[in-house]
């Protein structure tokens, strides 16, 4: 092998998986004492997803996980990425409720399955599905007093609590771990905007209670929190004897500017505020952002020394979702964006790349490898990218020999794969894992079973797995497995 062919190559131990989330694949909500989240029932009201359909079934992966284990070897991941139900594990949530046995050993045996085959297990603790008990009792993440303790106590080491029972049942195997996915969607989605459970926002047609002007702000705050007392305990408690890594991952987009001028330059960065400064600045730099602190004013929390102390430095890596690249003006009036316009549309009039089934999401792959070198440059530790994908347009409503011809994804991920790997080797900037979005279709939220972006067709009907064009680009074994020159 020449030195050329070797400088071309990712690391040995760079890692490929895929991901996926316990909601949105493992169905059988009533079954081995799982208790509610709050999707169970927000996702029965009506109007609630695009297709009026729930998470009751999903991808029955809760009874198929064994056919999903044998199709991810087949594929030939080093690593899967998959989220531990909150209400499968402790039933009503909290630091005092009974832990639900079934539940461990649901988990515990998948992990094993993973080992057996050789696949990483890198373990998300919280995707969303808050149990529905904790809501009712004392207003979920609104609650920063409650739902601190119930997601990781720090100060009773009798106590038994999510965090304390997951580290304690899976992590001599689990070596990966993240605490929380995607915080802004958490509190924008769930309490601002009021589109994914528990739905709360100022928005009367939407929600009967909520005030989208404060409450995302405070969930916000309360989930970095949860997050960085969870990494304390973890630390203190775990990490010498089992020897693993804890983060968290976050959401966030390129922000371009829509042109040179002064104005839509400083909006694109107030963008990124936002999107993603919100949660990353006290995380890695220890403090909000001045844009944030000079849009919100006295509407954003303010942590106590005490607990700056806890929160700055409280993630081993950079965890990294993205998707697309938004282009960027000035002048927007929706505080979730930073007030800023996004648009997909050149100031030639053209559009920015290949438009997704969703309409916030077009493929620009150049968005992606400049998202990779401002995460790296700002905040200066690993990235292990979570997520990446896409949804083709109308997949859902094609024959099933059409839907795996999936040459729109194909392209994405060739665009990505190509960034990524531009951005290691050319651009020196540390990232270690890859992650796409989704192993398989699933259960998309409030999109229901409309929006595809799994590179495994599902049918719904059947529950056959389907490998898509782009899993077989994706053949790690095969394709683009570290080490492997076919990685152009």
């Amino acid at each position: 092998m020449t030195s050329t062919e070797v400088s071309n190559k990712l690391p040995e131990d760079f890692i490929w998986g895929f991901a996926t989330a316990s909601f949105q694949i493992e169905g059988s909500t009533n079954v081995d004492g799982r208790g509610k989240s709050i999707w169970d029932d927000f996702s029965k009201q009506p109007g609630k997803t695009m297709d009026g359909r729930d998470g009751d079934v999903a991808t029955d992966s809760y009874r198929l996980w064994k056919e999903d284990v044998a199709l991810l070897a087949q594929y030939g991941v080093k690593s899967y990425r998959f989220s531990l139900s909150w209400s499968r594990i402790i039933p009503l949530g909290g630091r005092n409720d009974p832990v639900n046995p079934k539940g461990i050993a649901f988990y515990s045996n998948l992990i094993d399955a993973l080992l057996e085959h050789d696949i990483i297990p890198f373990v998300t603790l919280y995707h969303w599905d808050l149990p529905q008990a904790l809501h009712d009792r004392y207003g979920g993440w609104l609650n920063k007093d409650e739902i601190v303790q119930d997601y990781v106590h720090y100060a009773n080491a009798s106590c038994r609590v999510f965090l304390r029972v997951c580290f304690r049942a899976f992590g001599d195997r689990v070596k990966h771990w993240l605490t929380v996915n995607e915080p802004w969607c958490v509190s924008i989605l769930g309490y601002g905007r009021g589109v994914f459970a528990p739905g709360r926002s100022s928005d009367r047609d939407r929600s009967p209670k909520g005030d989208s002007a404060t409450e995302p702000w405070i969930v916000g705050h309360n989930v970095i929190l949860s997050h960085a007392y969870a990494v304390r305990l973890y630390r203190e408690e775990f990490k010498a004897v089992q020897g693993g890594q804890i983060g968290i991952t976050l959401n966030g987009d390129w922000a371009m500017p829509y042109d040179d001028s002064p104005q839509n330059v400083e909006a694109a960065q107030h963008a990124l505020d936002v999107a993603i400064g919100w949660f990353a600045d006290p995380i890695y730099l220890g403090h909000y952002p001045d844009y944030m602190k000079q849009m919100l004013q006295e509407r954003l929390p303010v942590f106590t020394p005490e607990e700056l102390q806890v929160v700055k430095g409280s993630s081993d890596f950079y965890g990294m979702n993205t998707y697309t690249t938004h282009l960027c003006r000035g002048g927007g009036d929706d505080e979730f964006q930073g007030l800023v316009e996004y648009t997909f549309i050149r100031p030639d009039g053209t559009q920015l790349g290949t438009q997704a089934h969703c309409a916030w999401l077009q493929d620009y792959p150049q968005g992606f490898r400049c998202l990779l070198n401002y995460i790296w440059k700002r905040y200066k530790l690993p990235i292990y990218v979570t997520e990446n994908g896409f949804a083709v347009k109308d997949e859902n409503s094609k024959p099933i020999e059409e839907a795996l011809q999936d040459n729109d994804r194909v392209n994405y991920f060739k665009g990505a794969t190509a960034s990524l790997k531009a951005a290691v080797l050319e651009d020196g900037v540390d990232v270690r894992a890859y992650f796409p979005w989704s192993f398989l279709d699933n259960f998309e939220w409030a999109d229901g079973y409309i929006t595809r972006f799994g590179i495994t067709y599902v049918d719904y009907e059947t529950q056959q797995r389907y490998p898509k064009e782009s899993a077989k680009f994706l053949w790690f074994g095969d394709n683009i497995n570290a080490g492997d020159t076919k990685l152009q």
